[in-house]
């Protein structure tokens, strides 16, 4: 508890620093320093959230939270109709996939092709997303493509395409590639461009047939109500599928968010950089600060006040700005956070640069989501920081002896 007289002596030193000159210049130094340092990092902390939770958002939207893979017979959907799980599924579907190219006019590119049944297609969330664009469900002999990839093969909906397939027909000059010829009646954009540019769909019959599948090559996907319960969920259906291939769509993102969770991590310790060496200039200025109220403090221990109390007033002044700026850090670096976007943007016209190029980090936007619970880790590292850094100069002004603090003024 802190007592009257140590609150009367703390505001009455604050107050006299303004006229302290150069001690008062540390001050600030420390102040914005300190406040710097927490807004950067809540801004950096935010921008990875949005980042991460933004591209798992695209995937788990464009993906299917959890595929079943068979190795050489149908999969029998009965084992998970009649399994506990199904209270956490909100969806299952057939589904193919596979490799070709697409063809129109003097246009070709390589692109990943994925077959869902006519109805089917029409629950995916794909479908039920804004962006989306024409009919909701594949009829033989239609195909939906990304915007992009609209664009690069300067297509719109009722244009007819090609797609040439990998798998040959026997013919008596040789084995020739075959190809078929789609109408297209959906345009879909998931604002990730490796998703709108490499990937189609078509009907789950016409990709067989292309491919040269059969029915039990065919995977089950399986779309949950929490899909962020996935490792759990996936040992489920680990147990009712046994002699299945099961992955997910963190199985097959591993990689990208591991290096995500590394990159958050050391950026979090490299920003923590700002806020330590600007809390050492407290020291410098309590030090300085003690130097100046010698005479202050030998009189103060000459009518009794105890070494304790005076080492606790020199603390609570280091804390006491090492707070005010760790709260003005804090909301500097959520207002930033929250208009990101947008300052983004008008730095980008005022200069004419791409702060965020689509193509290197997959999203159109530049993502943020303040995490309560990294404001707090940060705010209470930063005033951590600050304690520690004010315990030597306070421990030295406790330890000034009365009649030479005296003698010396």
């Amino acid at each position: 508890m802190i007592s009257n007289l140590e609150k009367k002596i703390v505001f009455t030193y604050l107050k006299s620093r303004k006229r302290d000159g150069f001690l008062n210049i540390i001050s600030i130094f420390s102040f914005i320093g300190i406040g710097l340092g927490v807004a950067v990092l809540i801004i950096v902390m935010s921008v990875m959230n949005g980042f991460r939770n933004e591209l798992i958002s695209k995937i788990v939207g464009f993906s299917s939270h959890a595929t079943i893979q068979s190795y050489n017979q149908t999969i029998d959907l009965t084992k998970l109709n009649n399994s506990k799980l199904m209270n956490n599924v909100s969806l299952h579907v057939f589904s193919n996939n596979g490799e070709a190219i697409i063809l129109n006019k003097e246009n070709t590119k390589g692109i990943h092709i994925r077959g869902y049944l006519e109805q089917d297609f029409r629950d995916l969330e794909l479908t039920k997303s804004e962006n989306f664009q024409g009919k909701k469900f594949l009829s033989r002999d239609t195909i939906s493509i990304g915007k992009e990839l609209s664009f690069l093969l300067d297509v719109k909906i009722g244009d007819q395409i090609s797609i040439m397939s990998p798998s040959g027909i026997e013919t008596i000059i040789g084995n020739l590639p075959s190809q078929k010829s789609f109408i297209i009646t959906s345009i879909y954009s998931t604002g990730i461009i490796d998703f709108d540019t490499n990937v189609v769909f078509l009907n789950l019959n016409d990709l067989e047939a292309l491919l040269q599948l059969n029915n039990y090559d065919r995977h089950v996907e399986v779309y949950f109500k929490d899909y962020k319960k996935i490792s759990i969920l996936k040992k489920e259906l680990q147990k009712i599928f046994i002699e299945e291939y099961i992955y997910t769509w963190a199985d097959l993102n591993k990689s990208l968010f591991s290096a995500l969770k590394v990159e958050r991590n050391v950026m979090f310790i490299i920003m923590s950089l700002i806020i330590i060496v600007a809390a050492f200039n407290i020291i410098s200025g309590l030090t300085i600060f003690v130097k100046n109220k010698t005479r202050e403090i030998a009189i103060l221990k000459s009518i009794g006040v105890s070494s304790y109390t005076i080492k606790r007033i020199f603390f609570l002044i280091g804390f006491f700005i090492g707070t005010l700026a760790t709260f003005f850090g804090v909301i500097l670096g959520v207002l930033f956070s929250i208009y990101i976007e947008k300052i983004r943007l008008t730095l980008s016209l005022l200069f004419n640069l791409n702060l965020f190029p689509e193509e290197i980090y997959f999203l159109n936007k530049m993502p943020s989501e303040i995490n309560i619970e990294s404001v707090i880790l940060v705010s209470l590292c930063s005033i951590f920081i600050t304690c520690l850094v004010s315990v030597y100069p306070a421990s030295k002004a406790s330890q000034l002896n009365p009649a030479r603090g005296l003698h010396y003024d």
